[in-house]
C-alpha cells in the first residue's frame, strides 16, 4: 500500500493483478486498484475531478481526465472517507500510475489539488 497526505487529505492505494486477455489481437494486462480518500482536515471538502498519468514498461503514456471518480463527486466531512475500486489495462506486465484530484474546500471556497502518490502495477508472474 502507498499513502500520501496533501493539505489534510490522505490518499491510500492498494493494487491487484486481475489477469491477461487478448484485445484487438494484442495481449492486455489488467490491473485493479482500490483508493481510499480520507479527510483528516478540519474542513468539509468535495472531489470534483481527477487527472491520471498511466505509464507502462514500454514507455507508453496515457493521460486520463474526468469529472469525479466512478461517476461520483464525494463530499467528505472532517473524519470521513470514501473508498472506490477501478482499474486499467496495460500492454506490458509492469507499469505505474500517478495523478491528482481537484477538490474544493467548503470553508474557504478555494480549489486545491490532492496528490495521488505513484503506485506500481506488476503482474506477479513477471517478478523475479
Amino acid at each position: 500500500m502507498v499513502q500520501q497526505v496533501t493539505q489534510g487529505i490522505k490518499i491510500s492505494v492498494e493494487t491487484t493483478f486481475e489477469g491477461t486477455f487478448y484485445k484487438n489481437y494484442k495481449v492486455q494486462f489488467a490491473f485493479g486498484y482500490q483508493i481510499t480518500i480520507e479527510n483528516q482536515s478540519k474542513d468539509s471538502v468535495q472531489l470534483n475531478s481527477r487527472h491520471w498519468r498511466i505509464l507502462d514498461a514500454l514507455n507508453n503514456i496515457e493521460i486520463v481526465e474526468g469529472e469525479g471518480v466512478i461517476g461520483k463527486k464525494p463530499v467528505l466531512k472532517p473524519g470521513e472517507s470514501h473508498t472506490y475500486n477501478s482499474g486499467c489495462l496495460l500492454t506490458s506486465p509492469f507499469g505505474a500510475m500517478k495523478g491528482y484530484y481537484n477538490m474544493v474546500n467548503f470553508t474557504t471556497a478555494k480549489n486545491f489539488k490532492v496528490v495521488i502518490p505513484t503506485f506500481k502495477l506488476s503482474a506477479p508472474f513477471a517478478n523475479n
